[in-house]
């Protein structure tokens, strides 16, 4: 589909001049005209006007319309089906070509000539599991090849950084962590080119390697891997490899296309190869941008300083940034006021896969909202209000997150979905087969893909990932906390919690067959942490607690959790304050309790209140 470029630039001292569709001070012009036999159009029009471009005379159509049971008059606005029947009955094919609004810039489609195209700088994260030496890594490479340009070492100014070896400058950005990287994704933000996955080589893959692997896969970013801790006793690379082949990472030597190099960042080996396989990934990838456009890319980090104000840390991803522009970040707007590079050094230009530091903005931005110059203060200003209008009214409605509703409607309405799933279970093994059985469950209509099977408590990083890829989260035997849910529902990612593996398949079998129904759900009224125990004979044992949220129901039905896992599900034979039996307990007050039929409770257990309510 032809879209036109948003900036240009003719010359070298000509100013950039803005394309974009519908910007306050220069719109795209809307048309509908018939080329090559296919009438194309980007707005919807009257009957008038499309009896003028297809050359067919008004009445004809409106008889038309009238004999197919739809009256309309010559000056009615159409919709995109009745212009469709239209021109197929009058011998014409027909195409609606997108219009993106300025307010919208991450969603325009760039569209560069080639000959404007200029060979960029690779992005690169570093991601892995605690203590597998990321920072050693980022310490081993930013000190390294001082002597090909760079005068001594950096002084890191802001958390990103360029290199450059053997005429190659790389720009790396330190790990923001998964929840950041994903929040970056979830704003629709393709930062990162590549992720350099570190796994030390005597401990082997770990559950932060596996959900950085899930972070990288659903970011849809090329993987190399770092094998780290060579020097360490018990080093065992080929276990490594074997590992990560159980998770589909697959090295070159296994028939794959993962380049995996054999490092040890704590005594700087190996550092140079896999600078090298950084540089021959990017060229394999022929990453390009055009420098001759307003500048438009992603936040890093920001802060407040309080002697320079609002401080924001930019990734330049297209276009060049100048000392003086006008940029709209998220729903604020600002003008480039200073810029610096990681040495400090003040720029008055940053041109495609450039960190900078800036300052000049209204406010404080989010790490992962989207930034982008524009030629006039009123133009920025006014984009940025109607961004912040167009974000209230989307909070107002709720989420785009998939449920197994919308999946349900979506079959139902006859339409193709990839279904993305998040597994957490009490074991590795219920992980495993829950996996196996969603994903056999794929037909010609619905596609289910398992971005991360494992085991644990459904967690903070578990929500992010579900947000930004659009997830539904099915918990075996485990449960979230209230601090988990909450960031749930704030973000509007569904989780279904089971019991059963069953019932779970079940559920997700009638979705897909557009046959499922929610009638009642869970609900859960608080939860108490067990701080005491006391054994009484011919009694049993009573958890001395303290309702952490919500409130606690005389008589409820009781899950007992112990590290997020369900150890024992039933209700309560018991509710005491002091000596006296109460009908509840509120969030801040402390309570005795005890759980029918089950005494194996132990201090630090978690016990959640539920109860089962009518779906509205």
């Amino acid at each position: 589909m032809k879209k036109k470029k948003y900036f240009s630039k003719k010359t070298a001292t000509q100013r950039r001049v803005s394309n974009f569709d519908s910007t306050p001070h220069q719109k795209k012009q809307e048309y509908a005209k018939v080329n090559g036999g296919v009438f194309v159009y980007n707005k919807p029009i009257s009957v008038s006007d499309l009896s003028k471009a297809i050359n067919v005379p008004t009445s004809a159509i409106i008889k038309f319309l009238f004999l197919n049971g739809k009256a309309v008059t010559i000056n009615q606005v159409l919709d995109d089906e009745m212009i469709g029947t239209i021109c197929l009955e009058f011998g014409y094919d027909f195409e609606k070509e997108s219009s993106v609004d300025a307010e919208h810039f991450e969603d325009l489609e760039i569209k560069d000539d080639p000959k404007d195209l200029k060979a960029r700088p690779p992005v690169v994260t570093v991601m892995g599991h605690v203590d597998h030496g990321k920072t050693t890594l980022i310490d081993a490479i930013r000190n390294s090849h001082v002597a090909e340009g760079e005068a001594g070492g950096i002084s890191q100014a802001i958390g990103a950084y360029q290199k450059s070896v053997k005429g190659h400058r790389i720009t790396f950005i330190d790990t923001p962590g998964h929840a950041a990287f994903t929040a970056m994704r979830a704003r629709g933000a393709s930062v990162t080119d590549l992720v350099v996955l570190v796994v030390a080589a005597d401990d082997g893959v770990m559950p932060q390697t596996l959900e950085a692997i899930s972070h990288a896969e659903a970011a849809g970013c090329p993987i190399i891997v770092a094998i780290n801790k060579m020097d360490a006793p018990g080093a065992d690379p080929r276990r490594v490899k074997e590992e990560l082949l159980a998770h589909n990472v697959v090295a070159e030597e296994y028939g794959g296309d993962v380049i995996m190099v054999e490092i040890s960042a704590k005594k700087g080996q190996g550092i140079d190869e896999l600078l090298d396989a950084i540089i021959l990934k990017s060229e394999m990838m022929e990453l390009k941008a055009n420098p001759d456009r307003y500048a438009i890319g992603t936040v890093l980090e920001a802060n407040l300083d309080r002697g320079e104000g609002p401080k924001a840390t930019l990734l330049v991803q297209n276009g060049t940034l100048n000392a003086g522009d006008y940029v709209v970040v998220g729903e604020i707007y600002g003008k480039i006021r200073r810029m610096v590079n990681e040495h400090a050094e003040v720029l008055k230009t940053a041109g495609p896969a450039t960190p900078v530091a800036v300052t000049g903005l209204e406010a404080v931005p989010s790490a992962g909202d989207r930034f982008m110059a524009f030629p006039t203060e009123k133009e920025a200003r006014d984009i940025a209000e109607k961004r912040a209008l167009e974000k209230r009214a989307k909070e107002k409605s709720g989420t785009s997150a998939l449920s197994l509703s919308d999946l349900n409607n979506l079959v139902n309405a006859g339409q193709v979905q990839d279904v993305n799933v998040i597994i957490k279970a009490d074991t590795d093994g219920s992980a495993e087969a829950l996996k196996a059985s969603l994903e056999k469950l794929s037909d010609d209509k619905v596609r289910i893909k398992v971005l991360m099977a494992s085991a644990g408590a459904i967690s903070d990083s578990d929500v992010s990932l579900a947000d930004a890829s659009h997830a539904i989260i099915y918990g075996f035997n485990v449960r979230p906390d209230s601090r988990v849910r909450a960031k749930a529902e704030e973000e509007g990612v569904e989780i279904h919690l089971h019991r059963i593996i069953y019932e779970l398949i079940d559920e997700m079998k009638a979705a897909i067959k557009g046959l499922y129904k929610a009638e009642m759900v869970e609900e859960v009224t608080g939860e108490a942490e067990v701080r005491h125990i006391y054994k009484i004979s011919h009694v049993g044992t009573v958890a001395g607690s303290y309702v952490t949220s919500g409130t606690v129901y005389s008589g409820s039905k009781v899950r007992l959790l112990r590290a997020g896992v369900i150890v024992y599900e039933g209700k309560l034979s018991s509710l005491k304050r002091f000596k006296d039996d109460v009908k509840e307990v509120k969030q801040g007050y402390e309570c005795g309790l005890m759980v029918e039929g089950f005494n194996d409770i132990k201090e630090g257990d978690l016990i959640e209140a539920y109860r089962l309510v009518e779906k509205v």
